[in-house]
């Protein structure tokens, strides 16, 4: 079996120490993902991983054979050529082999029969020869063409020069290079930023499919769900493993993580009561024993470090201006780039307080159509009317080409920030990924991503009453979407955005616009899941009503599924729930008995008797198995009830 090993790695830049003996296994058939907040040091262990980034200790061993390839957050080693050009070279390595394969040939064509190396190089040959073959490398050219146009690619792009493709379309080339090569061990650092949901969806289905073993660090969580079955998360330089998929790690984490936030809500009181109690009294002499005493004391707490990632923040938005019912109509719009027509007969209203997704594939005209309710476009035909007292908030995907100059971000954010809001703009930009120093950085000197944030957060700190969101996740860490997802949410003006997180998708629209190439808009007066079930119950429809002439389908869609089905269905949902939270409630309770067992096997009478300290070893042994035996019930459990629940 191929694997990817390491033990006890440590690894410190200046005095932090980013790992501290992490070990991991990753072999053929691992579906992991790797977490923990942001600046944990992912991309780091990623490259150690991958042994480009030697650590300060520790060992990393690598199964003879076996192949690795990684897929880094940015991509910089492009040669001049087409994009399929570019794909090709993930072949090289099989180029390079064919040529050795020749070498072996000719070499085993004049040896002499009785040579006692003849074994080995015919052993080599044959290896060679299933390498290639396995490889796909005599039908490269059809994988190639089938990964780039899954990846999202039109086959009329598949000849043009890379160099005309931005940075976004480039990295999903990187992508399919790494794909193409067919490696037994993944390692994709956010492979899925900037991807598409179409082009997301082909990824998670290959990732399914895939034999080999891969490691992803992404901020998708129904990406992360569909695809991994155990998560590693990196946290103050440990590596800790749990098993299930990515909602599954987060309910387990989020129970540990309320333990240790109340661990160290007391520990700060202790340290706040230890310190005022020696700065009260430090020179009071007649107090002076019990001064020392304490002081001793604050020095024997090992403090709990809770990363500045974990700690939460909730944003709330200025209130919105008052407006009217409607806050945008539009009547046969039309929307043109020379004989391109990309929003055609456009006619759709939005009242106020709606969330709206605008989906669709790249080119259906979803940035076009946000750029005219913006008023940053006025040319057009048709009607589009903003309603009476409505105020736009954009939000564009090349905002960070429209931020500069010599302000800090905080400078910067302090020019819109509302007053009410300024003591508590520190917090804020944490929650836009600008923490401690960051703060102080200069707009100028800000990467594309970092303008982007930064941008996103200027706007809502401006008061408005529709939204326009184009891609506003793309830049941030799932923390920092789960501060915007929350405020969203609770902001009582309209939203209308674009995202290719389905996450974020299915937590905010109550209503989707869909457009696509050269067909007619939809829109679906419901929730994301409604629109799949719509959008495939009209498939279907069009679908049968071509093949066969008839306007229905023979069996009913799910849409439309009996009332009996619908009770039974709602039936078992709540009896599942109700299971969840009866493992919930008995995982607690053993885990406080595992603390009070854990809490006696400590006491000098206990661990001093051999007979009691089995017993107790054994019963700590028992709620261990029991917890493990109800976290896999759980997470059937959930699986079953979320899919009954969608």
């Amino acid at each position: 079996m191929a694997f990817v090993q390491f033990s006890e790695v440590s690894l410190a830049f200046g005095a932090r120490d980013i790992l501290k003996g992490v070990s991991l296994n990753l072999a053929s058939g691992s579906k992991a993902a790797l977490a923990g907040p942001n600046g944990a040091g992912k991309s780091t262990l990623m490259k150690i991983v991958a042994g480009l980034l030697p650590p300060d200790s520790g060992e990393r061993a690598v199964q003879k054979g076996t192949r690795v390839s990684y897929l880094a957050q940015s991509e910089a080693a492009f040669r001049d050529g087409t994009v399929r050009e570019e794909a090709e070279t993930a072949y090289r390595e099989i180029e390079d082999l064919l040529e050795r394969y020749e070498e072996l040939g000719r070499r085993l064509e004049a040896a002499d029969p009785a040579d006692p190396k003849l074994a080995a190089l015919v052993e080599e040959h044959h290896a060679i020869h299933e390498t290639v073959e396995d490889s796909g490398y005599w039908r490269r050219s059809d994988r190639i063409r089938e990964v780039l146009t899954g990846l999202g690619f039109a086959e009329a792009e598949l000849d043009r020069p890379l160099a005309e493709f931005s940075g976004g379309w480039r990295m999903r080339v990187a992508l399919a290079r790494v794909i193409l090569e067919n490696p037994d061990i993944m390692l994709l650092d956010e492979p899925t930023n900037y991807l598409d949901l179409e082009a997301r969806d082909w990824l998670e289905d290959y990732l399914r499919a895939f034999k080999g073993g891969f490691l992803v660090v992404s901020h998708d969580r129904s990406f992360l769900d569909a695809t991994v079955r155990e998560v590693h998360e990196l946290w103050n330089g440990r590596l800790s493993l749990y098993k299930g998929d990515y909602t599954n790690y987060e309910k387990v984490r989020a129970r540990e993580l309320e333990t240790l936030f109340a661990s160290w809500e007391r520990q700060q009181e202790e340290i706040a009561k230890l310190e005022d109690f020696i700065r009260r009294f430090r020179y009071n002499e007649s107090k002076a024993a019990l001064v020392q005493s304490r002081m001793k004391q604050l020095e024997k707490i090992v403090p709990i470090e809770i990363p500045e990632g974990m700690k939460k923040i909730h944003f709330t938005f200025p209130a919105p201006p008052k407006c009217g019912r409607i806050a945008l109509s539009t009547e046969g719009l039309d929307k043109g780039y020379g004989a391109k027509n990309v929003v055609r007969d456009l006619s759709f209203q939005v009242d106020s307080g709606w969330k709206v997704a605008f989906v669709g594939p790249n080119g259906a005209g979803k940035s076009t159509l946000m750029r005219l309710v913006a008023g940053e476009d006025a040319d057009y035909s048709g009607t589009l009317r903003l309603g009476s007292g409505v105020v736009v908030g954009y939000f564009a995907q090349d905002v960070a080409d429209r931020l500069s100059g010599d302000l800090t971000v905080e400078q910067e954010a302090e020019t819109v920030c509302p007053t009410e809001l300024l003591p508590k703009l520190r917090n804020l930009l944490g929650a836009f990924l600008f923490r401690g120093d960051d703060v102080h950085k200069s707009v100028r000197i800000l990467s594309g991503g970092e303008r982007a944030r930064l941008a996103l957060l200027k706007m809502l700190l401006r008061p408005a009453n529709l939204l326009v969101l184009d891609e506003p996740t793309n830049h941030l860490d799932l923390d920092s979407k789960d501060v915007l997802l929350d405020a969203l949410r609770r902001f009582e003006g309209t939203v209308l955005f674009v995202s290719h997180d389905k996450f974020f998708i299915e937590g905010l629209a109550d209503r989707v616009l869909e457009l696509s190439c050269g067909s007619t808009p939809r829109f679906y007066p419901g929730d994301y899941g409604y629109f799949l079930g719509k959008k495939a119950s009209l498939d279907a429809d069009a679908a049968a009503a071509a093949g066969t002439g008839a306007p229905a389908r023979d069996e009913a869609p799910a849409a439309s599924r009996s009332w009996e089905e619908d009770k039974e269905r709602k039936a078992r949902l709540r009896k599942l729930r109700r299971r969840e939270e009866e493992i919930l409630a008995r995982l607690d309770a053993l885990a406080a008995q595992k603390a009070a067992a854990e809490h006696a096997m400590g006491l000098p009478e206990n661990y001093s008797d051999g007979a009691k300290a089995k017993k107790l070893s054994d019963g700590i042994a028992a709620l261990e198995r029991e917890a493990a035996s109800l976290e896999a019930e759980w997470a059937a459990t959930s699986e079953e009830a979320d899919g009954l629940e969608g």
